[in-house]
């Protein structure tokens, strides 16, 4: 039953003992969150003004697949259970609210998870290892919280992660370790901006993103995130810009390793990621030249290698990226002349500024 963008504030109980599908995104739901009956698979109550702390009776509903309480005003702790109550369970999004305490520590053992979403909320400690056995899970988005870990280099052996976002947090440490020996295959969405990660650009990931590369979007099918009953969203920073992309297309790729303390040079191993929208290392301590393995980015929309410390020229053949739409390399090193040509034609002095003063800015 579909009863969205309505004007509905609340029910004393839902007056329905057995049903499938209940969809009450967009109303303006006050009251506790209703429990729906135990034949629920799919449970859609995002963008409402629900509040207080979920119930562990939710966790009866033993053949709930989509749960999504997304966008609402619910805090406290959540329930231990909430990984562990049912083996068909494929996504929990729990997107904007303000829960606290830890994510679920438990998932079944053959699970059929295919998004977690805790973006935007309170949550602290660690990422749970037990992730590791939710061999379906295609997004994970811890986004905007308060955990405080290492890099969990470990979900790299997860075959079918597509979007791994852990910004915003106080994950700390370097990056570069990995036992296993080809990480993060199917991985074409990374946001790790806004933590306290260190040392080298993480080489050994950033060489097995073979999700990122030689995508023929001429010879394959545009399809979204997801399934015909529910598709993933997410926020991207992207183009310097929030962008909420209520779907997310099959072919989108981006990396964002902003804000953090990462040093050394800008490795020329990210030129063969060729099929990437977007690469943001802004605000780091990286130094060196702008590789020119750069000019094999051809699908390149959006570069920010803003407040490093980069030196020498800016490449002439950046100027083959007609593609890109926004370039960003102010506050470093950089001297020479500006490249003239394409895209770079419609780049502003803002682009530029804070480099050199022999830098020839073009007007």
């Amino acid at each position: 039953m579909n009863l969205s963008y309505n004007s509905i504030s609340g029910f004393e109980m839902l007056p329905w003992s057995s049903m499938n599908t209940l969809d009450l995104h967009s109303n303006l739901l006050q009251v506790p969150l209703p429990t729906p009956p135990n034949s629920t698979f799919f449970f859609l109550v995002s963008h409402n003004k629900l509040s207080g702390e979920i119930s562990p009776l939710i966790c009866k509903v033993s053949f709930m697949q989509i749960l999504d309480l997304s966008h609402n005003n619910f805090g406290g702790m959540l329930p231990h259970c909430l990984g562990n109550f049912s083996k068909d369970h494929s996504v929990l999004n729990l997107r904007r609210n303000q829960f606290h305490d830890i994510i679920p520590q438990k998932f079944l053992k053959g699970n059929s998870i295919r998004t977690l979403d805790f973006n935007g909320n309170q949550l602290e400690g660690l990422v749970p290892r037990s992730l590791i056995i939710c061999r379906e899970l295609e997004v994970l988005d811890l986004g905007n919280n308060k955990i405080n870990d290492t890099f969990p280099h470990w979900l790299g052996a997860l075959p079918k992660l597509q979007v791994l976002v852990l910004r915003s947090n106080n994950f700390h440490g370097h990056i570069g370790f990995s036992k296993i020996k080809s990480p993060f295959m199917s991985l074409r969405i990374i946001d790790l901006a806004h933590n306290d990660f260190e040392g080298d650009l993480p080489e050994i990931y950033l060489r097995s993103l073979k999700a990122t590369m030689n995508i023929d979007e001429g010879n394959m099918t545009r399809e979204y995130m997801g399934d015909d009953i529910y598709q993933d969203s997410m926020m991207v920073t992207i183009k310097g810009s929030k962008i909420e992309f209520v779907k997310i297309l099959n072919t989108f790729t981006t990396i964002d390793f902003s804000s953090n303390k990462f040093q050394g040079v800008i490795l020329e191993c990210i030129g063969n990621l060729n099929s990437l929208r977007g690469l943001n290392l802004s605000h780091n301590y990286l130094t060196g030249h702008i590789p020119l393995s750069f000019k094999i980015l051809k699908m390149l929309e959006s570069l920010d290698l803003s407040s490093n410390k980069l030196s020498g020229r800016i490449p002439q053949e950046l100027t083959s990226l007609t593609f890109l739409e926004v370039l960003n390399l102010s506050q470093n090193h950089l001297t020479g002349f500006i490249p003239q040509g394409n895209q770079f034609q419609t780049f502003g002095n803002d682009s530029y500024y804070e480099n050199p003063r022999y830098v020839d800015f073009h007007y």
